[in-house]
């Protein structure tokens, strides 16, 4: 997708600009990238072989329509979902808001889905086909109206375990009510709990695909220490930090600011990576963290991996920036690992906290 492709979408309401990129993705109208990868970006997490740790975070391919191409991208993984066990349309329109002179974007989608069935016979084709090489995960969330939350969890999780590298319970998006609930400890423990027994059971004697939790920017330091604690007592493999954001911050400039939902892009920045050093500090580097919000180049992905981040994720940037986005930040991420002596990611995660 080149410049001129690019600002045509701008033209377009967010919600159909979204659309219209996912149908050039899908129907081969958007250039891959052949630049292979510094050895520098190599890492490997949960015993998986990422090329490089830069991801594209859940929420742009609800559906798992198009992830080979975004993986012939530059993505070292891709994040599918979240996606619920029944369809639902969610949130009515318009609910998707490009902040342009914040480099944000507001959401309240809530979780509109095609639903599991059809997400997972999509993950289950591409093991019959020529696909891309790189990491895929597979995020789930609950419908709407349903009641027990978790067991909308173990419905995804029993239906798409033996289907993707890595597994996540997205217990953070603002735009589903009572979902952030979940995140205080007694939820979380059950949650975490049935989930991980549900992973067990669907693969049996298979090879356990990693699980994790998807948490919000917005915890109190009680919260973050309560999800802490639950993540290292459970044993649930890693975190994802963090979702979007219901705060608004005073500099925001673009009058959309006052639209509800989830505020995503640079101003997160900070405050996701805040969250994210202090869920290192409390899990003593016990278990792999994915750094997201607010990621934007090289050196954003660098603070992330610094402050304890084994891997990172990119989503609302491209918005602004474009697919070339994703071979810039690579490039500048291996600089800055070079220029501070690392040998590698895994040498460099945490080092901000020394």
């Amino acid at each position: 997708m080149d410049r001129m492709a690019l600002a045509a979408l701008y033209t377009l309401p967010a919600e159909t600009a979204h659309h219209a990129a996912l149908f050039a993705l899908e129907h081969g109208l958007v250039g891959t990238r052949t630049e292979v990868d510094d050895p520098i970006l190599n890492t490997r997490v949960w015993g998986l072989d990422f090329a490089n740790p830069i991801g594209l975070a859940a929420g742009f391919d609800k559906d798992a329509r198009v992830i080979d191409a975004m993986l012939g991208l530059g993505f070292g993984f891709v994040e599918a979902g979240t996606v619920t066990p029944k369809p639902q349309a969610g949130n009515p329109k318009p609910r998707l808001f490009r902040l342009d002179e914040d480099l944000a974007v507001i959401n309240r989608l809530g979780f509109n889905s095609g639903g599991v069935p059809a997400f997972a016979e999509r993950l289950a084709a591409r093991r019959h086909r020529l696909r891309r090489p790189g990491i895929v995960g597979a995020n789930v969330g609950k419908n709407r109206d349903t009641v027990d939350g978790a067991a909308d969890y173990v419905i995804g999780i029993e239906r798409v375990a033996g289907l993707a590298d890595y597994l996540v319970c997205n217990i953070s998006s603002p735009n589903t009510p009572g979902l952030r609930a979940m995140q205080a400890r007694a939820p979380i423990e059950d949650l975490l709990g049935r989930v991980l027994a549900a992973r067990d059971r669907a693969v049996g004697s298979g090879k356990k695909p990693p699980l994790l939790a998807k948490v919000g920017p917005d915890l109190s330091p009680g919260q973050l220490g309560d999800i802490a604690e639950v993540a290292l007592a459970t044993g649930v493999d890693g975190l994802i930090v963090g979702n979007t954001t219901i705060e608004r911050p005073p500099s925001l400039k673009n009058p959309a600011k006052a639209e509800t939902g989830g505020l995503s892009g640079a101003p997160l920045l900070r405050p996701a990576t805040e969250c994210l050093g202090a869920l290192y500090r409390l899990t003593k580097g016990r278990i792999p963290l994915i750094g997201c919000g607010g990621v934007a180049s090289g050196a954003d992905a660098y603070a992330k991996i610094r402050a304890g981040a084994s891997l990172v994720q990119v989503y609302s940037a491209l918005v602004f920036q474009g697919p070339g986005l994703v071979t810039r930040i690579k490039r500048e991420l291996a600089a800055l690992l070079r220029s501070d002596g690392f040998q590698s990611v895994s040498d460099a995660v945490g080092s901000g906290q020394i």
